[in-house]
């Protein structure tokens, strides 16, 4: 088969597993599971041979005409470049490592068939975006994962906490989406072409009349989609859904969809320096905000999700210096290593019995009951941390390395305002990133109290794939320089001094936070916090839904826990109260959108009762009345008509003589 003939094949074959799972769902249960897991892992498979087959060459281009438009054509396209087949890979192997953790995690969850055909759907969507040659298919995979993404995060809609986050998902990333799908048009409109190819050419050319404009209305839907300021606060909420499903959109979907995005057109953001320098000042606040709110965090998943957050903000920021090389090297290692945060997550959620750091720092030996989860998890954190050699280190230095590059001026895509930016908001976001992921593992394994809750050992489904996808969290960056083809050809060696500072701040903020801990773990000998500890013999995704319902009632919010050795309390201080609350954009969002929507909203639902309505009503009794008094005239009566009949003659005569005779005098 040719290369062209894969890469169909590769989103195509989740879309049919997924199709297969809800027609079987109910008449062949046996065959979920296999729908679930093998259509994603031979896409997996045959992305892998199209990444070898593209080999970092020329982009491979096929079209189709779609459908006639008359004006502006839609084309079935693809566009296969080195960025495209890597990313596809990436998408291909936590998706598969998704499916196969879920059959274990959820494996008496009723409705599990479709929860796999929904992770299927997600995955053919995502991958139909990597692949897509023109911007309307990409835009259809785009909405697709906005539907999935809804109903994923409310997999567990008997809880509150789930039904909201998945509205409040659904409704922020629609907010971006409104301007992002006016921006395609624009772009359409200026080049003449939903083309991926015609449009960069187009630039090329000049022949971007409204570059500002267009650029900002399509990093409006990026910022939603890849949660960055100000449209990021409904991804931590999302963690209310299943773990393997946070997995899926902070690895490889969702999230990753923005930034890939802006990597494919970074041409069209280049040809604005304003643009460019809106979206360095955003992956700043980005970076810095959420790792100071994850610092705050007591959920596990939430300081993830913030983490998320801020490694997205790192991606921004390469792609606001002009390097989409690093922004996708990023992206790539990234999504390895959070997956394996996230997978791992779940199972510490599952042998502790709680999402609650405060409660598992009173429990003791948890690292022992789980080492598969354990060592994993340390690597990630550390590949997070940015410590060398694992892939975080390489990534990471490649986007302060292109922004130390703009900053002086040895490149020129970008403003110098943009690189000082990034590489400064860069190297406190190290910092913090340190800070925090050191704080988690500290309180998740180095716990002093009572045994953790024995729930046997984790099913080998779960902790296979911790250590498949540990492999590229270690080896990525290493492997990165020959893969300098598939990155545009430009070298993603750290340089001296960006690594000995970064590397340099990132230990500081670990030994600081360690040093912390050991001074406030006096304070864990006080009481539990209100740890609760679900049932030992509970599948896992019954014990994450106890502890989401559980956190809430036990703290009184599913983000914090007044816990007094809480190493993050004492290092943030007073700013501790507004950082576990993401500094209250929430609050801020209602007191400025939705409390002015909601009240015109009642003005115009008491317009329509009160006003609208009564004439309405005020027509209707009219003809009601006139009704009623013709309705008295039928008695059923013949003399009665007859008589009415003969007066109502006699009127008419008497007024026509009447007449006749003051026309005559006239």
């Amino acid at each position: 088969m040719t290369t062209t003939t894969l890469a169909v094949l590769v989103p195509l074959l989740p879309f049919l597993g997924a199709a297969a799972g809800l027609l079987l769902g109910r008449t062949a249960p046996g065959f979920v599971r296999p729908l679930a897991v093998l259509p994603t892992l031979a896409a997996a498979a045959l992305a892998v041979v199209v990444a070898a087959r593209q080999g970092g060459g020329p982009a491979i281009d096929a079209a189709t005409e779609l459908t006639p438009t008359g004006s502006v054509p839609i084309d079935l396209a693809l566009h296969l470049d080195g960025f495209a087949v890597l990313v596809a890979v990436l998408v291909g192997l936590v998706a598969t490592c998704v499916q196969i953790y879920s059959t274990a995690y959820l494996k008496d969850d009723v409705r599990y068939p479709s929860y796999a055909a929904l992770v299927s759907l997600f995955t053919s969507a995502m991958l139909l975006v990597v692949y897509s040659g023109d911007l309307m298919v990409l835009l259809v995979g785009w909405e697709i994962m906005g539907i999935c993404s809804y109903f994923l995060v409310g997999h567990y809609w008997e809880t509150p906490e789930a039904r909201s986050a998945s509205l409040k998902a659904f409704l922020v990333t629609k907010l971006g989406d409104v301007p992002f799908l006016i921006g395609l048009f624009a772009l359409a409109a200026d080049t003449g072409t939903f083309r991926i190819t015609g449009i960069l050419a187009a630039v090329r050319n000049g022949g971007l009349d409204h570059p500002t404009l267009i650029a900002l209305l399509l990093l409006a839907g990026v910022a939603g989609k890849s949660a960055q300021f100000p449209l990021h606060t409904w991804l931590p909420d999302a963690m209310a859904g299943p773990t393997p499903v946070s997995a899926l959109i902070h690895a490889a979907t969702m999230v990753a969809a923005g930034i890939y995005f802006v990597a494919r057109l970074l041409p069209v953001f280049a040809a604005s320096g304003a643009a460019l320098v809106v979206l360095a000042v955003m992956a700043a606040v980005t970076m810095i905000g959420s790792g100071l709110a994850a610092l705050a965090q007591d959920d596990i998943k939430r300081v993830l999700a913030y983490s998320t957050i801020g490694q997205l903000g790192y991606m921004s920021g390469a792609l606001a210096v002009g390097d989409r090389g690093a922004a996708v090297f990023h992206l790539i290692s990234h999504g390895a290593f959070k997956a394996v945060l996230f997978l791992a997550a779940g199972v510490v959620i599952h042998a502790a019995g709680t999402n609650s750091l405060a409660a598992m720092s009173r429990m003791g030996n948890l690292s022992k009951r789980i080492p598969d989860a354990y060592w994993t998890m340390t690597v990630a954190l550390l590949a997070l941390a940015a410590i060398p050699p694992f892939a975080g280190f390489f990534s990471k230095e490649a986007v302060l390395v292109a922004a130390e590059h703009t900053a002086f001026g040895d490149r020129d895509v970008a403003p110098a305002a943009a690189g000082w930016t990034i590489l400064v908001a860069g190297l406190a976001a190290a910092v913090l990133t340190a800070a925090y992921a050191t704080r988690l593992w500290l309180l998740a394994f180095r716990g002093r109290g009572p045994q953790a809750p024995d729930h046997g050992k984790q099913p080998v489904a779960m902790n296979s794939v911790l250590w498949v996808l540990a492999v590229p969290t270690i080896a990525f960056g290493l492997a990165a320089g020959t893969l300098t083809d598939w990155f545009d050809g430009h070298s993603l060696t750290p340089s001296l001094t960006t690594a000995v500072l970064s590397t340099g701040v990132g230990l500081v903020g670990g030994l600081v936070t360690y040093g912390t801990w050991r001074h406030t773990t006096a304070l864990a000998d006080r009481p539990p916090v209100g740890a609760v500890a679900a049932h030992p013999d509970a599948e896992p995704a019954l014990v994450e839904v106890e502890a989401i319902t559980s956190h809430t009632a036990a703290y009184g919010t599913i983000a914090g826990a007044p816990d007094p050795s809480d190493p993050g309390r004492l290092l943030l201080g007073p700013l501790h109260r507004h950082a576990v609350s993401g500094f209250h954009l929430d609050a801020v969002y209602t007191a400025l959108f939705v409390r002015p929507v909601g009240a015109a909203a009642r003005l115009v639902r008491f317009l329509d009762r009160e006003v609208v309505d009564t004439y309405v009503r005020g027509a209707g009794s009219i003809a009601r009345g006139l009704g009623t008094a013709v309705r008295r005239a039928q008695t059923g009566n013949v003399q009665t008509y007859l008589g009415a009949l003969l007066a109502g003659t006699l009127v008419l005569a008497i007024a026509a003589v009447v007449f006749a005779n003051v026309y005559a005098g006239a």
